[in-house]
């Protein structure tokens, strides 16, 4: 008896180290996520996550998706390297299965640098990547290189004659860039632990993700910087400001790019103007209704509460050191007009207001009011009336201190009221124009494709920013650097492929609800396969 106990036990003991070294070596994907996310230089501005297998290619096989955004030429080197090199008879077994991380870093040059970082099982022996020279038709030459900051393996890519850099990090992870550049800063990153660049996906909701798409918003304006000739461009402008980090899934769509998920706010970092909308509740948007047909991108804000978000605003005034400058300026107003104009406006304030930029270049603020025949009497008297329907307000940054940060663009705007909202512009004639719109219908509203976008799009929200492509090649043109803009001009498939783009917050426990989508112009297929 004792005997078989001893045997039973010998071969229990057996069983648990043959498991333990078996799931050791398998490297889970979901457990590893935060390992491989710790090893990406803090730069990266957003990272792609998705499961290297077989089935995540076929879903985007012939689909035109994948190649709008990421540019033809580029998804079809990304595609050879991992035929040639991951996917290939010697190294396919380390990397079957494990879940590979693209990030998008800024750059010194005219391209936007990409690093593909993946785990291999712990068996994995880095002489496996030299032992491909000895493969015959292996298309690749693989060269390790030893240097003061690191050892690296440039790999010749024979098929495109591109070179492909590879360092390997710790527990067996390892970045891969065709950037030397990047490599470098790679190789020369060492992670703070105590410092969140992003926050993963918990491992079940990441096991169950198709793929998963990780944005640090305090790297926005370097990627911005490196894209636009003008560092103050307005597009996005609030989102990066915005000090939080977002976690968002692929809603599989063929002919869109679908994306939910949580910005989480760090709450321990300077507050922005879009802090102020978490303390809000989801509301339904309306007033994307009355937006031009010439509209380019807009940037609508939506409150439950405005005595709250006013309140909030004055706080936000005090931390930014500007409170005093607003009261010197409402006291102005007060003195020479009799007018009380931040306590009357607020209290007509209604729940939704945006600033609208057209193809043309005009902007707009239109702001939803409970009752327009109140407030008109008091704006005419801190204004200038040119007719009886248009003034220009006698005071510099109202709108700024009424509203907030995205209508700072409005110094010394003209106003009009039509019906119940509050229509503000730089000059009278952009005024008209708007008049002309409202009137005789012209909304963007009233097209197919933008119903068929925004049927995509959740109904209630509190900051939403949409992009129509088309209506904002004028202003790329202007704005873009010409090597960005020659890649939006020319590229097919590319960024022109897709009719919008849009990105909505919902208030949600002090954070963000979010859903990002893009959706293309129409089912062509023409694209550069992944086979």
């Amino acid at each position: 008896m004792k005997r078989l106990i001893v045997i039973t036990l010998i071969l229990l003991a057996a069983a648990i180290a043959i498991t333990v070294v078996y799931f050791k070596n398998l490297s889970p994907p979901g457990v590893r996520t935060g390992q491989v996310m710790h090893t990406i230089p803090d730069n990266a501005t957003a990272v792609f996550e998705f499961n290297s297998e077989k089935g995540f290619y076929d879903i985007f096989k012939g689909n035109q998706l994948l190649s709008a955004v990421m540019g033809k030429d580029k998804l079809a080197d990304l595609d050879t390297l991992r035929k040639l090199l991951i996917s290939s008879p010697q190294l396919e077994r380390f990397f079957d299965g494990q879940n590979v991380f693209i990030s998008v870093h800024p750059s010194s040059g005219n391209d936007i640098n990409l690093l593909i970082t993946i785990p291999t099982t712990n068996d994995f022996k880095t002489d496996a990547f030299t032992a491909l020279n000895t493969q015959p038709n292996s298309g690749l030459s693989v060269s390790p290189v030893h240097n003061t900051i690191g050892t690296t393996y440039d790999v010749l890519v024979k098929a495109i004659n591109k070179h492909f850099y590879i360092t390997q990090k710790e527990n067996n992870i390892f970045a891969g860039s065709f950037s030397k550049e990047l490599i470098d800063q790679s190789i020369l990153y060492r992670d703070d632990k105590s410092k969140n660049v992003f926050i993963p996906l918990p491992e079940q909701q990441n096991a169950n993700s198709l793929a998963n798409l990780y944005i640090n918003y305090s790297q926005l304006t370097p990627l911005f910087d490196q894209i636009f000739k003008n560092k103050n461009t307005d597009i996005f402008k609030s989102f990066k400001l915005l000090p939080a980090l977002a976690a968002l899934t692929l809603n599989f769509k063929n002919d869109a790019l679908m994306f939910s998920g949580f910005t989480t706010i760090q709450h321990n970092h300077t507050a922005s103007y879009l802090n102020l909308f978490a303390d809000q509740q989801p509301v339904v948007n309306h007033l994307k209704e009355i937006f031009p047909s010439t509209t380019a991108y807009t940037i609508n804000f939506a409150i439950s509460d405005p005595a709250k978000f006013s309140a909030g605003l004055s706080q936000w005034h005090i931390q930014a050191g500007i409170s005093k400058e607003k009261d010197q300026l409402f006291n102005k107003i007060k003195a020479e007009t009799g007018v009380l104009l931040k306590p009357e406006f607020e209290h007509l304030l209604s729940n939704e207001f945006a600033v609208v930029t057209t193809r043309y270049q005009e902007k707009y603020a239109i702001v939803s009011v409970k009752d327009g025949s109140k407030l008109r009497p008091i704006l005419m008297n801190i204004s200038t009336m040119t007719n009886d329907n248009i003034g220009q307000f006698n005071y510099d940054k109202v709108p700024f201190y009424l509203l907030g940060d995205a209508f700072s663009i409005f110094r010394k705007p003209y106003f009009m009221i039509i019906d119940n909202y509050l229509v503000l512009a730089a000059t009278s004639s952009e005024l008209t124009s708007y008049s002309d719109t409202y009137y005789n219908r012209k909304f963007i509203s009233k097209t197919d494709q933008y119903n068929q976008f925004d049927n995509l799009l959740a109904e209630r929200s509190n900051v939403a920013f949409f992009i129509n492509f088309k209506n904002s090649q004028s202003i790329f043109k202007r704005d873009l650097k010409d090597a960005f803009y020659d890649a939006f001009e020319n590229s097919s498939p590319g960024w022109k492929s897709f009719y919008a783009a849009a990105y909505q917050f919902s208030a949600s426990d002090k954070n963000f609800y979010t859903n990002l989508c893009m959706r293309l112009n129409n089912t062509d297929t023409t694209t550069t396969q992944i086979k």
